[in-house]
């Protein structure tokens, strides 16, 4: 059988590996047969079912939680075909999902969990039954198709909670810098609520659980794989910094093509990503390189997030890498 090589254009910069990478990329890879020191496993893709992997990994080591599974619906992942199943059957599944990685975080760990609008309505009452749920963060997801009978679906959710009361939440690492359209002034003139800055007029505000800023990854943006649910590197950074501290561990037992992985070695935490595909882990391992030497993350500088297409003006400028810290558990 002939061989269908695809043809990309020019400017796509949509992230592949080769045979020979992955065959090296693979070799960075973990398997895990007997308990682990969380020392074994940080910073490491482990590439393993899930309920495999989880009975040796060690218990209560993790302080966010990044929990992104498949949806309801039918999609394949790397020729694995995800069948949407009764609803019953699904809840069923997210519960054994839950009670898996459940042991593994710390008592004051932060839980985000990742939905559709439909798979939103089975996994909430899970969440509620073990965590205490704080807030439903609802974001704009511009792509999508449109449907003759029913409005484009173009959002989606993630369920923000806490193993306990006591917990981390960075409220000014996550302000949004907003463009304002019509400035107030006080009497003597001066700004009201709001900073003249050289592109223009800003306001940094508090941010809200509807996220419209963000852009989902596309053919020309560096951070692009073939992975059909990628989530933005925007997305899981506002994530990162509100719910972690420098040096802790981001737990992602999903992985994907290594979004969480990549956003926290830019944010100066630390992983651990479960992913069963090969070519997915090989992806997250290529990102991973990537990123040493090129930390930058969209949207994101100088502290905050920008609106979107907000940085299309102005100037090009080094971006600063963040500081890496070890911490013990």
């Amino acid at each position: 059988m002939e061989t269908v090589v695809k043809m990309r254009a020019p400017r796509n910069r949509t992230l592949i590996c080769s045979e020979d990478e992955m065959d090296i990329l693979s070799r960075d890879l973990v398997y895990v047969e007997s308990s682990s020191t969380y020392r074994e496993i940080e910073n490491k893709i482990i590439r393993q079912d899930l309920f495999d992997a989880a009975p040796h990994l060690p218990v209560g080591f993790v302080d966010l939680l990044i929990l992104d599974p498949p949806y309801n619906m039918q999609k394949v992942y790397d020729g694995r075909l995800f069948k949407e199943r009764l609803k019953s059957d699904y809840r069923a599944w997210f519960t054994s999902v839950v009670d898996t990685v459940k042991p593994l975080l710390k008592a004051n760990a932060t839980v985000y969990a990742c939905s559709d609008w439909k798979t939103s309505t089975l996994i909430a009452p899970i969440l509620e039954d073990n965590f205490h749920v704080r807030n439903r963060i609802t974001w704009e997801r511009e792509k999508g198709r449109g449907s003759p009978r029913n409005w484009k679906n173009s959002a989606e959710d993630i369920w923000f909670c806490t193993v306990s009361e006591d917990y981390t939440f960075n409220i000014d690492a996550v302000k949004l810098k907003r463009r304002v359209i019509a400035p107030y002034r006080t009497g003597e003139g001066k700004p009201k609520d709001w900073q003249e800055d050289r592109d223009g007029n800003f306001r940094i505000t508090h941010p809200s659980n509807i996220w419209t800023d963000i852009s989902v990854p596309f053919w020309s943006m560096p951070e692009n794989t073939d992975h059909p649910t990628q989530k933005p590197e925007k997305l899981i950074a506002k994530l990162i910094l509100a719910s972690s501290s420098p040096g802790d561990i981001v737990l992602d037992p999903f992985l994907g093509s290594g979004t969480s992985a990549v956003v926290s070695r830019k944010l100066g935490r630390r992983f651990v990503g479960v992913e069963i595909s090969r070519a997915y882990c090989c992806w997250a391992l290529k990102r991973l390189r990537m990123s040493d030497s090129d930390p930058s993350i969209q949207g994101y500088e100088d502290g905050v997030f920008w609106e979107r297409n907000s940085l299309v003006n102005r100037r090009k400028k080094k971006p600063a890498t963040p500081v890496r810290t070890e911490r013990l558990i």
